[in-house]
Order: structure tokens, then sequence, then C-alpha cells
């Protein structure tokens, strides 16, 4: 098992729709909302984390290949990777080896080598910042949402949600490792990423929220993976 190469993949991740990533506090505040979205804690900017750009990029990739059934939802692993054959089992090992899988069984983990995708978390970008400061644009909005009595015509459950809102651009970086043997993993990369451009990303996809559009700083990269067909 040999290291040959480190490959990063930077760019602009455009929100094509206003895009919730929740932070998780659960504390109300007087005047608040009741799902705010991430912030760095020094800069209260908004952010996308690496996590949930891996999360969910592996998830449409394990739905694609037809495996998630075996797991009832949770991520493939080692176990299921034992019990496949054929090109399931490439399948597999190839999210396997961009992705990860745990430890536990040291011998077939051996057969898939280290993780070799790495997510930065994805920080707004200097040139839409700048842009924001100059026109006095927010960082991010709330969305009031409710749901309607079909009866009685009238709203209830009123919510607040915030959202960074749609043209927001962050910068985002991807590692990609290469061990000596790899094949076809760069191009299974740029498919999970072309099927997250078509699905959402974060909350409420199925609401509107969360659509995004790569832009990649190297052009043979953009051309690329302008060609990519996910599901053909």
């Amino acid at each position: 098992m040999k290291l040959v190469n480190i490959k990063e993949i930077t760019g602009t991740l455009q929100l094509k729709s206003g895009l919730h990533i929740g932070a998780g506090d659960t504390e109300m505040r007087i005047g608040g909302t009741d799902n705010p979205v991430v912030k760095h804690p020094h800069t209260n900017e908004p952010y996308i984390p690496g996590s949930s750009l891996k999360g969910k990029t592996r998830s449409l990739l394990e739905l694609s290949s037809g495996l998630m059934g075996m797991t009832h939802g949770a991520p493939l692993g080692i176990k299921e990777y034992i019990k496949l054959e054929g090109e399931d089992k490439k399948t597999c090992k190839a999210i396997l080896s961009l992705f990860g899988a745990s430890g536990a069984d040291a011998d077939e983990k051996n057969e898939i080598g280290v993780t070799r995708l790495s997510f930065a978390d994805a920080p707004l970008s200097e040139y839409w910042k700048r842009k924001a400061m100059v026109s006095h644009l927010a960082f991010t909005e709330v969305k009031s949402e409710n749901s309607i009595n079909r009866i009685k015509g009238t709203a209830q459950n009123p919510r607040f949600i915030e959202r960074v809102p749609a043209e927001t651009e962050f910068s985002f970086s991807i590692t990609l490792k290469i061990l000596q043997g790899d094949q076809g993993l760069e191009d299974l990369l740029f498919k999970g990423l072309k099927l997250l451009e078509q699905d959402a990303l974060g909350g409420s996809g199925s609401r509107g929220y969360g659509k995004i559009k790569f832009l990649f700083d190297q052009p043979e990269i953009q051309a690329k993976f302008d060609n990519v067909s996910p599901l053909v």
C-alpha cells in the first residue's frame, strides 16, 4: 500500500436556493429562531461543515449503488463488503475506500486501505463576503413556515427557520489520496458530487432548500465534471 499522490480539488459552491444546516442549538432566545444555522463561533459567519458535504455525498452514492437496503439506512461497512460478490463488491470497496470503514475486521480493512477523501469545512468565499459587505447584504435570513388546516384554511404551528440566502458563495476544498493501484475513485467522487448538485444539501430539501452548484478552480476538472451523467 503506497501513497503516490494527494490531489486537492478546490472551487466555489454557489447556493441556488436557501440553505439550512442546523447548529443543534437547543436554547430558544427571545426574538430568536426555532432553527438557527451553524456559524463560526468567532466570526458568527455561516459555513458548510465538511461532514455535511461528505455525509450527503456518501449517502447518495450508496443509494445509487442499490446497496443501501443491506444496511437499513446505516452507512456501508466491512460486514456488508464481506457478504458481497462481483460488481456489487467492487462498488462497495470503492465507496469504503473513498469514505472510510471501521477497522473492526482487520483483514478486510487491509484490502480497502486508508480513507482517501477529506472534506474541509467550507467558509464564505472572500469575494462574496466583500460583495455582501459593500452591498449591505445579510449573511442569513429568517423564513417563517407553518402548516395549514385544510378544513379551516387557517395557519397553525408557526416556526421560524434561519437559512443562508440563495446566491451566497462558499469556498470548498476536497483532498483525494491516491494509492498505488487505485482506479476510478476520482470518477466516483465526481459522480457523488453531481448527485449532490441534482439533489439537495442540508435540511428541507423536499421544500426547495439546499440547491447548490459546484464551480471548480481547475478548468480540466470543471470540464470533466460537466460531462458526468451519474445515473447512466
